[in-house]
């Protein structure tokens, strides 16, 4: 028998997760919680939505384990407060690693982590807790990921990388080995990062101009 969860979240993601984890894990998901004041709809996925104040009598932690579906929102730190808010009362998290992902550390992977398609986690390489690897991301050897962490797709983490908490990873980021990045960083779209990174530190890629000749000049296309 599935071990049944609570998804705390009604948004997308939270839409995202009830679909990995009912088509791909051994977990069946039983009801979507938010706070109160959050409360738009009653039903997701045809689920019920329950108020996050009355989840404990409804869904308790005796009989129901937790995973918290938000994004990097404030820097990750609405993520982190749900996550804890719901270790404080009594919950036990689950992870989604996609049967689609390379994962070869060894199961050195925390709770609460969303681990989607075509990730590869070389050996050696440790992931927290409360992380999001959103799609096709390359972790390398002996670097680390610590908790409440967000990286979106297609980034490059070379080997022996130190990633500290909460930090944001855009799309096509690129991390040479061996460096540090600090606690609370944003490295942007197509950032590339050759040196240590300080805590707090936001690092953009260049974006790409507009070229002066239009569109309807072009030959050949």
């Amino acid at each position: 028998m599935k071990r049944p969860i609570v998804i705390f979240g009604a948004g997308d993601i939270a839409e995202l997760a009830h679909y990995y984890f009912t088509r791909d894990s051994s977990y069946d998901v039983a009801a979507f919680t938010v706070d109160s004041a959050f409360l738009t709809q009653n039903r997701l996925a045809g689920l019920p939505v329950v108020p996050f104040e009355a989840l404990t009598r409804e869904y308790p932690p005796s009989s129901h384990s937790a995973f918290v579906a938000l994004s990097y929102s404030k820097l990750n730190e609405l993520r982190r407060e749900k996550y804890l808010a719901l270790k404080a009362l009594g919950y036990d998290f689950v992870s989604y690693i996609s049967s689609r992902a390379t994962i070869l550390n060894d199961g050195k992977i925390g709770e609460n982590c969303f681990i989607l398609e075509h990730n590869v986690v070389q050996p050696f390489a440790s992931i927290g807790n409360n992380v999001t690897l959103w799609s096709g991301n390359h972790i390398g050897h002996h670097s680390r990921i610590a908790d409440h962490c967000f990286l979106a797709s297609h980034i490059v983490v070379s080997g022996g990388v130190d990633i500290g908490e909460a930090c944001f990873l855009g799309v096509n980021a690129t991390l040479r080995d061996h460096i540090r990045v600090g606690e609370r960083c944003v490295i942007g779209a197509g950032a590339l990062i050759l040196a240590d990174a300080a805590p707090d530190g936001v690092y953009l890629g260049n974006a790409t101009e507009r070229s002066k000749v239009p569109s309807s000049r072009l030959r050949r296309i």
